[in-house]
């Protein structure tokens, strides 16, 4: 029985484990939305949880207790700057966890964590990458027809060889 047991150890050591959900959790403060294994996931919402409650204080003490979880400086700003006033009215629940299936390789749950006021931006930007990969493809096959026409034409204006 797992009586007041809390928290997976996924498989490392304290250190090992500590490392990898502060890396996860400045990933997910980074980039808004990250794609893990789902045991990973639900850790990480407990730490991205904490430092954006502590960041809502917006205190120094409360600067300097994010700096000593989240090493990255531009990451810290962010979350001061953006990610706090824009969930500074909700009361709890900052992220969202997806879950997406297994992965192919070794059959692990995956889950994409993201932040949940960020979902709309996330989508938007995803489009417009979706939108500019069509152009480039489409700019591309235009160039390929275009160089076949041009090799077309090149061995039909060649004189046949003599022999």
């Amino acid at each position: 029985m797992r009586h007041r047991v809390k928290g997976r150890k996924l498989g490392r050591t304290a250190s090992h484990r500590k490392a990898t959900l502060i890396a996860l959790a400045t990933a997910l403060l980074k980039h808004k939305r990250i794609k893990t294994t789902l045991a990973k996931a639900k850790e990480t919402r407990g730490i991205v949880e904490k430092l954006i409650t502590k960041a809502r204080k917006g205190d120094l003490h409360s600067q300097k207790q994010v700096m000593n979880v989240i090493k990255d400086k531009e990451v810290v700003k962010e979350l001061f700057a953006e990610i706090v006033p824009k969930v500074g009215e909700r009361p709890g629940g900052y992220t969202r966890v997806i879950k997406l299936g297994n992965r192919l390789g070794d059959a692990a749950s995956m889950a994409i964590i993201e932040l949940v006021d960020y979902a709309d931006i996330i989508t938007a930007k995803a489009e417009e990458k979706k939108e500019e990969r069509e152009i480039k493809a489409k700019e591309k096959k235009e160039v390929e027809e275009q160089e076949v026409m041009e090799e077309a034409q090149i061995v039909e204006e060649a004189p046949p060889e003599k022999k």
